[in-house]
């Protein structure tokens, strides 16, 4: 039988890393449907030494490929934009050799680990158990008096303004600045 209050007393002490991350990758995916295979954006920023380096940006084709009105609405993308597009399996190649050993950072963490998890299966990539810290939870433990813990609400409170709200990359480099600033 496994105590609940332990496991969950060790699930918070993990949302965070031990040592200040100055090297990781922020990542973040906009999906086309409920299917976490359906990603039809992604952003990724990687930070070295405490300083951005790159920001990749790229449409995905999504897997089942169909849109939902509904996360039309929210990023503004829509089949056309992305019936062209490559597949995660095609770019993820190139973009795995820039991240190699690096720890995640994503905001709201069980999403994207879980799209990215996804996504090596449905392509047959070797997962690497990659290592993923929350954003999310991150703020709301090292600025509790915030009015809120969304995104844009963190990002403003580190001078980092959120215009583009569910485009990747602008999502993504939003989590990079906040943490580089919690963690």
């Amino acid at each position: 039988m496994t105590d609940t209050s332990t496991q969950k007393g060790r699930e918070k002490k993990e949302n965070g890393p031990r040592k200040h991350l100055s090297d990781f990758v922020a990542i973040d995916f906009e999906a086309a449907n409920a299917a976490y295979t359906s990603a039809c954006s992604m952003g990724i920023v990687i930070v070295h030494n405490d300083e951005i380096t790159d920001r990749i940006y790229t449409l995905l084709r999504p897997t089942p490929n169909f849109y939902h009105w509904y996360n039309s609405k929210v990023h503004g993308l829509k089949r056309k934009d992305t019936d062209n597009a490559p597949t995660f399996g095609m770019v993820w190649p190139q973009i795995a050799t820039l991240v190699k050993g690096l720890p995640f950072v994503a905001h709201g963490k069980l999403f994207d680990q879980r799209v990215l998890r996804a996504l090596h299966q449905l392509y047959r990539i070797p997962y690497p158990e990659y290592t993923f810290y929350c954003t999310h939870h991150g703020s709301e433990k090292a600025l509790p008096d915030l009015e809120n813990h969304k995104l844009d609400t963190v990002a403003a409170h580190f001078g980092f303004t959120l215009d583009k709200h569910h485009n990747a990359l602008a999502d993504a480099e939003a989590c990079a600045v906040i943490a580089m600033n919690i963690f």
